[in-house]
């Protein structure tokens, strides 16, 4: 029996999918996994007895990732999940650069109860005229899930699409039309393109990406869009550009004081990825890879911990260990399995920066004398012994 504990909302499907050996407990003290939709739990606490958190969504900036993986709890998040939904809001946001929608709403509104609406509209219409987003040149930062489908997307819309990401897939690389330009550094993404739209996760190395160098680059007038986190742009050079008219217009999916003060721009309340489906598919994706991991051991989609995956116990035992990257600790595991006559079977091990991980299918039982000794090697940060699932 697993105790899951919801941290927010999670869909009644993505529920669903845990049958019943799956219990919700209302204290995260006792529960073995924790779901996570969009609280904040920076300056959480989380009891030993957890060893996962399912966050149903992509962003992970308000769970102390680092600080789980030294306490041996794997945080995993659903990639590509909310794309459809993000990538739908980012051609809404193309649409908006290029035709003054929101503002022609707006003034008809404030003349709904004039008798002479309908001469208003047919005289002043030329006002709110745009321009087309055909032939449109467009630069994509980041072309993983949610970039390469936007990028697709535009070059259906015939715009002339630039993309930059040193760190693409091969799954997503083969998946983007060979119509878009790809670019080998960020500058040559952003220097002659109508529009720049980011698609870049929120990292140490992405913080403050957009920034008056970067914007330098950028050709006068040019419209931002941002749809990834708030964190990668730096506000005061978003502001400073809008000033000087280096920037025509910033349409961001990221509300802040600052942001709000800002003159053309468009706000929205972080609904990139706020629809059924989106939501429906972030928390089934977190729940599969929860219960991946607590039935066999196998981690997918982890932002704090390598991807492993050993397939379905079939061996007497299997014991699993979140340890600290390290020499010799898969030695000295087997050699204190060997010492309590407990044979190997199969032994699969990654790593990721300061931690790694170990999957250990073994041919006999193990008791607690040697769970103990497993546990007390310098670097064990936490152990599981799982049972036998065919």
């Amino acid at each position: 029996m697993y105790n899951i504990n919801y941290m927010g909302p999670i869909t009644k499907d993505a529920k669903k999918l845990m049958k019943e050996d799956y219990k919700e407990v209302s204290d995260p003290a006792k529960a073995d996994a924790i779901f996570i939709r969009s609280k904040n739990v920076l300056n959480y606490t989380f009891p030993d007895s957890i060893v996962a958190i399912g966050r149903a969504g992509v962003g992970v900036n308000t769970i102390p990732v680092e600080k789980c993986a030294k306490q041996g709890i794997v945080v995993f998040n659903a990639p590509g999940a909310n794309s459809n939904g993000v990538k739908e809001m980012t051609i809404m946001a193309l649409v908006f650069s290029q035709r003054d929608i929101i503002s022609s709403i707006n003034w008809l509104r404030s003349i709904e109860n004039d008798t002479d609406l309908i001469e208003q509209v047919e005289k002043k219409k030329g006002f709110y005229a745009g321009e087309e987003i055909r032939d449109k040149s467009l630069g994509v930062i980041g072309l993983g899930a949610i970039g390469g489908l936007v990028a697709n997307s535009a070059v259906n819309l015939d715009m002339n699409v630039k993309g930059y990401d040193p760190y693409i897939s091969v799954s997503h690389a083969w998946g983007l039309s060979r119509s878009i330009k790809r670019v080998a550094t960020i500058e040559k993404a952003v220097e002659d393109r109508d529009v720049i739209t980011i698609h870049v996760p929120q990292k140490s190395d992405t913080l403050g990406l957009v920034n008056k160098e970067l914007i330098r680059h950028m050709k006068k007038g040019v419209v931002i869009i941002n749809f990834a986190r708030g964190g990668i742009i730096d506000e005061d050079a978003i502001m400073e550009g809008l000033n000087s008219g280096k920037i025509s217009q910033y349409i961001t999916d990221f509300p802040s004081p600052k942001v709000m003060q800002m003159k053309n721009t468009i706000v929205i309340p972080h609904l990139g990825g706020s629809t059924i489906e989106s939501e429906n598919n972030c928390a089934s994706m977190a729940v599969r890879e929860v219960m991946n991991y607590l039935e066999n051991g196998n981690i997918g989609n982890s932002v704090n911990y390598p991807s492993i995956d050993a397939g379905i116990c079939r061996s007497v035992r299997r014991i699993t260990i979140n340890h600290l990257n390290q020499p010799s600790m898969i030695t000295r595991f087997a050699t204190i399995l060997s010492t309590n006559n407990v044979n190997i079977a199969r032994l699969y091990n990654n790593s990721l920066n300061d931690v790694a991980y170990s999957i250990i299918d073994l041919d006999t039982e193990i008791d607690e004398i040697t769970v103990k000794a497993l546990e007390s090697v310098p670097g064990v940060l936490k152990l599981r012994v799982l049972e036998k699932r065919a």
